[in-house]
């Protein structure tokens, strides 16, 4: 039987992409994605929850998240589910969940300049 694992989101950024340069020119993108579930309670109160996801860019969209993107930015990801495990400083096993993007789309919309010369 064939699996499937994909994930879709759309979330504004927690902070500023942080971006490297990994050996061979590898560029990689990481951030925090913030989803916000909006909804009434049975007295008609209005409650949110927000979900942070940690989400891994890899070569041309690394290189787009760093040029395009910064807190705040509203974009759509697709990708893939990861887990990895590592051992902390305290010697404990340690889990990371990560989305690694296949696809960003940007979506804010363009702040349009003012390009009217003025006569003095």
């Amino acid at each position: 039987m064939r699996s499937l694992n994909k994930v879709s989101l759309i979330g504004n950024l927690g902070k500023d992409p942080e971006c490297q340069t990994l050996e061979g020119g590898i560029s990689v993108a990481k951030f925090s994605l913030a989803t916000t579930e909006i909804y009434k309670d049975d007295k008609g109160q209005s409650h949110s929850n927000t979900e942070w996801h940690s989400i891994v860019l890899w070569r041309s969209l690394a290189e787009l998240a760093h040029k395009y993107l910064s807190k705040g930015s509203l974009v759509f990801i697709e990708g893939k589910l990861k887990t990895r495990n590592f051992e902390g400083k305290d010697g404990i096993k340690r889990y990371v969940t990560e989305i690694i993007a296949e696809q960003l789309i940007m979506l804010d919309k363009k702040i349009e300049e003012n390009n009217h010369e003025s006569n003095l």
